[in-house]
């Protein structure tokens, strides 16, 4: 995983990124992490530079390597839950997983709409991922505030501008 860079960001920004590049690299077979907005923002990143280089070739892992991508996917399957959750008058959505032959995707409601996005490998344990992915969002639903929403909008929008030139 390539870190990005967190010079000049707020502590609580820092520490999301840090929780974020523990997230990946303590739990086996996790392959892109991304942490999306109510309105379907990407956040924070596993890969954000793999943004770029996602247009220019196909990467090996991940929904074509983008984290642009995962958080489309995670925005679009975190709006379809919502809906389902209303129609059937069953509460708010907590959690969804989807198993596939070849992977797996978790995607958790963190706070205010926020989602965290994980896609794993076909050999990750769901059980696993899911109690890291729950750790994580216990951590950082409380600082998740619109002002540190913002400043991570505009930093992973700074860092995709300038890895492009």
């Amino acid at each position: 995983m390539t870190t990005p860079s967190t010079y000049g960001l707020s502590s609580e920004a820092r520490n999301l990124h840090w929780l974020l590049t523990n997230l990946v690299e303590e739990v086996p077979g996790i392959q892109s992490v991304a942490v999306v907005s109510s309105d379907g923002l990407l956040l924070l990143s596993s890969d954000p530079e793999r943004a770029e280089e996602s247009r220019q070739a196909r990467p090996a892992k991940g929904p074509r390597g983008s984290a642009a991508d995962l958080a489309t996917i995670v925005s679009g399957i975190g709006s379809l839950t919502v809906g389902a959750a209303k129609l059937m008058e069953s509460g708010g959505v907590k959690h969804t997983m989807v198993a596939m032959d070849e992977g797996s995707l978790f995607v958790m409601s963190i706070s205010d709409g926020s989602l965290l996005g994980v896609h794993g490998s076909a050999e990750c344990d769901m059980s696993v991922v899911a109690y890291h992915m729950a750790l994580f969002v216990g951590r950082a639903g409380h600082v998740l505030t619109p002002e540190l929403r913002s400043e991570l909008r505009k930093s992973l929008e700074s860092e995709t501008t300038g890895s492009g030139r």
